[in-house]
């Protein structure tokens, strides 16, 4: 297919970029809010919730790898994405609504069950349109630094997302202090809307092209996974970028989930959470673009290591609120938002490079199959982090509530909360920089002729 070589156009950027008001957006608000609201709006014990974010996210690594490989088959037979991409647009706000529309009065049992159906539709319908989405940087440009160039403006948007929900969702919440049922599902009708209008804009910049004769995708389901397994086993800097991918989804996951947790029980302050994600995206927001310019200055692996030991310290730092709980947490917080940058842009930026040297390599386009394992690879690490909360605060003895009651917690409790906002994930940080050490591309292996 066509594939530009010359420099993108700004329309181009921002028609791409607005996609993560969407992404950016379902990766935060539930990622955020969803366990604490079945703890403690819904009365779901914490090994429940962390359970339905575990089948929601086996699902997905499910059915990611078929929407890769449908994604590539429709590529073939219209020329473009499009399609999936629009469909999950329009049904991803309709099932992120009925996530947070369970009926006050109903059973613990019955709305963990409530949440479930509609979270695993919802999550379909984003897998929908994230997949193709994460395919498009390969089919837009071939030029390494404008690959760069196209992902940093993506993160741009998607700091932005993170912020507007992050911070906004919980306050349009909080609007409701005596009907929490009633907040949630006001923030969830605000937020669909928000998220299913990025993701219909950013579907038309799926270019309609004429594939390449030898570009041969089949719609076939098991030649789906074989197509994956196949796309892993070849691929050696694909596994290694999208195993230090995932633990770093699980790192901040678990941090995001327990963002909550440490406003509410360590901080003494619900509404703390909303200073908590503009200390962590306001400088993520400033330095985005500096971290394109280090790439194209010293490489984007280099730069993806330095923010992700920057991270590591950072979130390490956090522990001390085991000791001294207070508003310092505001500063190394902010710093692993400055990091948190680089290490949203960059991975992202070197995907498309290992699309295009696997194609390279072995002639077929593959893009739907590797946005496919992608997508199931991200969410699950951003799940499992969730996941691993709720058994630290299982373990720990977290006390789950209904509606407005109040309960108190130990002090263990509070312990788990605060290691599963530092320590762990400082772990998973640690790990994650001995699977990128093993990422070996480099500009001269996707532009040989400029080298």
């Amino acid at each position: 297919m066509s594939v530009s070589r010359s420099r993108l156009p700004r329309r181009t950027l921002w028609r791409y970029g607005i996609g993560s008001l969407g992404t950016g957006g379902f990766a935060t608000l539930p990622g955020l809010v969803l366990v604490y609201y079945l703890t403690d709006t819904l009365g779901v014990t914490a090994l429940v919730a962390g359970l339905i974010l575990t089948i929601s996210k086996i699902w997905d690594v499910v059915i990611d790898p078929v929407i890769g490989g449908r994604s590539d088959f429709s590529l073939v037979r219209s020329g473009s994405r499009r399609r999936f991409m629009t469909i999950g647009g329009v049904a991803l706000p309709v099932f992120f609504v009925l996530t947070f529309a369970v009926v006050p009065g109903l059973a613990p049992a019955a709305s963990a069950i409530w949440v479930t159906v509609a979270f695993i539709l919802c999550a379909s319908s984003f897998s929908l349109f994230q997949v193709p989405y994460i395919a498009l940087p390969a089919e837009l440009t071939r030029r390494y630094d404008e690959r760069t160039r196209l992902l940093t403006w993506r993160v741009v948007v998607l700091t932005v997302a993170i912020l507007l929900f992050g911070a906004g969702g919980p306050l349009l919440r909080d609007l409701f202090p005596d009907d929490p049922y009633l907040g949630y599902l006001v923030m969830a009708i605000v937020a669909g809307v928000i998220l299913g209008t990025g993701m219909l804009l950013s579907s038309t910049v799926a270019p309609r092209n004429v594939p390449e004769p030898e570009t041969r995708p089949t719609a076939s389901l098991v030649q789906n996974y074989r197509g994956g397994i196949r796309a892993l086993i070849r691929s050696q800097p694909f596994r290694a970028l999208l195993a230090t991918y995932m633990l770093q989804g699980l790192a901040t996951g678990m941090m995001l989930a327990g963002a909550q947790y440490v406003a509410t029980w360590v901080l003494r302050s619900e509404t703390a959470v909303t200073l908590l994600f503009v200390a962590l995206i306001a400088p993520a927001l400033l330095l985005t673009p500096a971290w394109g310019g280090i790439a194209k200055r010293i490489g984007k692996e280099r730069g993806y290591w330095f923010a992700s030991i920057i991270f590591f310290i950072a979130s390490a730092s956090l522990v001390m609120l085991m000791w001294s709980p207070g508003w310092w947490v505001f500063v190394p917080v902010a710093v692993a938002g400055a990091a948190y940058a680089g290490m949203q842009a960059l991975p992202m930026a070197m995907l498309p490079d290992v699309i295009s040297h696997d194609a390279e390599r072995h002639g077929e386009g593959r893009a739907g199959v590797f946005g496919g394992l992608w997508t199931a690879g991200e969410t699950a690490g951003m799940a499992f982090g969730a996941t691993a909360l709720t058994v630290m605060l299982a373990i720990t003895g977290y006390q789950e509530s209904v509606g407005v009651a109040v309960v108190s917690q130990s002090d263990a409790a509070i312990t788990g909360i605060v290691l599963s906002f530092s320590v762990v994930p400082a772990v998973a940080l640690l790990l994650s920089l001995i699977t990128l050490s093993r990422y070996r591309l480099r500009r001269a292996d996707i532009e040989p002729e400029e080298s």
